[in-house]
């Protein structure tokens, strides 16, 4: 069975132990701010070559599950 490569990592030493895409310094942060500001995930990998679609997927799959895992509290309107 083929085991998974795992694109999202967190290491003290790399961007002080943000998410990344592992073998790079781009963060899922990052990702998630630049397709909330409108970047197609097409903008982003010709912004950053280094990324794969798989990455941008990956790195909403984790931002899902740590949404999931977590407590979310609300935020007033005009907070944001």
């Amino acid at each position: 069975m083929k085991t998974k490569k795992v694109l999202i990592i967190s290491d003290p030493s790399v961007m002080m132990g943000k998410p990344v895409i592992s073998g790079t310094r781009i963060t899922v942060e990052l990702i998630l701010e630049k397709l909330a500001a409108g970047e197609t995930a097409e903008q982003i990998l010709d912004a950053h070559p280094r990324l794969t679609k798989e990455a941008i997927r990956e790195a909403l799959a984790f931002a899902a599950q740590v949404l999931r895992s977590d407590v979310v509290y609300p935020v007033a309107e005009g907070a944001a």
